[in-house]
């Protein structure tokens, strides 16, 4: 034991040994000696900080070579008096005040529960799917032979957890599920040869409100986009990611500090990730138009170049949406394939900016970013127009007397 170690040690015997080492060795030392401490305490005591989820390590294998696990999870509760009439969508607000954004996974633990949200727009949501999958077909749901198995085990996955959580709306079926709303059978068997009617990824993505993806490890150990039903992606098309790896899918859409602050760990994660763990993160945008299934003002969906730089600039605000997603990340303990579930939620500034505290802390959260964060939000086009209406509407809150000592005790990250 170092000396610093043999005095830090002595501390937990209270304010006696502390005077002593004050009256021996005077304040500096004093002082070192406690900061030291506090930090020994924190790294000893404290749990994990919330949103950072511990993992526990795989055991080694070779990259690309999967071993499938038996695991299963407990079949799912229901969702507490769901209806596809009243239940309304989570009120996901993931932003915080500035004045620094901190570009993160922003990872926190999920429950299996939790792992697919339905909600009274999934008549709306289904509808969309519906019309985009007739208008873009194979350039919004594709499965590579690779991913195929994947894709086939996230059917039966769904298959268990969709009439478990939500029995008012699915049944299991002897070949697969129905949707009792819709009067949809789905058959996850097909014909002889087990193909289906379908493409897996697209059948799958007209069960829930999400967009879905799969990745999956090559002996190279990165991951690669091979599965996808991106039906309602507002700023992004699966035909210019499909097939690439997991870095270059974010440094090909100009991911912010992606390099210096994401990679690794992502990596790490995708490498680590156990089938009975699942993960969520929140992110949000803003566009400038109402469409959910593509952002139109950032130009047409099948243009050679689609950014910002087509938006026109400062609209109204009634043009403006804001936009979030809720992201689940999961193994497939049979396949080895990581699954994404993408849920968009969609509202109006104008209704958002209703809501206690939501008007204020948006606006600080807009300052806080950083220029490539802005740039790659484009923030340019509307931040006028924007911040002027939030702090109208935050003065509105403070002139009628909103306490804002109270917002921890009343919204809570990412909520």
């Amino acid at each position: 034991m170092g000396f610093y170690d043999a005095l830090i040690s002595r501390l937990s015997e209270g304010p006696s040994f502390f005077h002593f080492v004050l009256t021996l060795a005077g304040f500096s030392l004093a002082a070192k000696l406690v900061q030291l401490w506090r930090l020994r305490q924190r790294q000893v005591c404290s749990p994990p900080r919330a949103g950072t989820p511990t993992l526990e390590k795989s055991p080694e294998r070779q990259w690309g070579h999967w071993i499938p696990s038996s695991f299963r999870f407990p079949t799912s509760e229901p969702y507490p008096d769901w209806s596809i009439e009243t239940t309304k969508p989570l009120p996901y607000r993931p932003f915080r005040y500035g004045p620094i954004y901190h570009v993160t996974m922003g990872l926190r633990k999920a429950q299996y529960d939790d792992w697919i949200e339905l909600d009274n727009q999934f008549p709306k949501y289904h509808a969309e799917k519906q019309k985009r999958i007739a208008l873009r077909g194979e350039k919004s749901c594709k499965t590579h032979p690779e991913a195929y198995p994947a894709a086939m085990e996230l059917l039966q996955e769904f298959r268990e957890y969709l009439p478990a959580r939500y029995p008012s709306l699915y049944q299991k079926t002897e070949k697969g599920l129905r949707n009792v709303w819709s009067g949809e059978d789905f058959d996850f068997e097909g014909d002889e040869q087990g193909r289906l009617v379908e493409d897996p990824m697209q059948m799958a993505a007209r069960l829930v409100q999400d967009d879905l993806a799969i990745m999956i490890e090559r002996e190279d150990g990165n991951y690669y986009l091979l599965a996808g039903a991106t039906l309602l992606p507002g700023f992004w098309r699966l035909e210019d990611k499909f097939g690439m790896g997991l870095s270059e899918i974010h440094t090909s859409g100009d991911v912010p500090q992606y390099k210096e602050k994401l990679e690794k760990g992502m990596m790490n994660f995708f490498r680590r990730v156990k089938p009975q763990e699942i993960v969520a993160r929140n992110n949000y945008f803003f566009q400038v138009d109402d469409q959910l299934g593509w952002s139109w003002s950032i130009g047409p969906e099948d243009s050679p170049n689609v950014s910002w730089a087509t938006a026109e600039k400062n609209r109204a605000i009634k043009h403006h949406y804001f936009r979030s997603e809720r992201q689940t990340l999961r193994r497939l303990p049979k396949s080895g394939g990581v699954v994404f579930t993408i849920r968009t939620y969609f509202h109006p500034v104008t209704e958002i900016a209703e809501e206690d505290y939501v008007p204020g802390r948006l606006a600080s959260a807009v300052r806080s970013w950083g220029d490539d964060v802005s740039r790659y939000k484009g923030k340019a086009k509307y931040q006028d127009v924007l911040l002027e209406y939030l702090d109208k509407k935050h003065q509105e809150q403070l002139n009628r007397g909103l306490d804002l000592s109270r917002e921890d005790e009343i919204r809570a990250y990412p909520y």
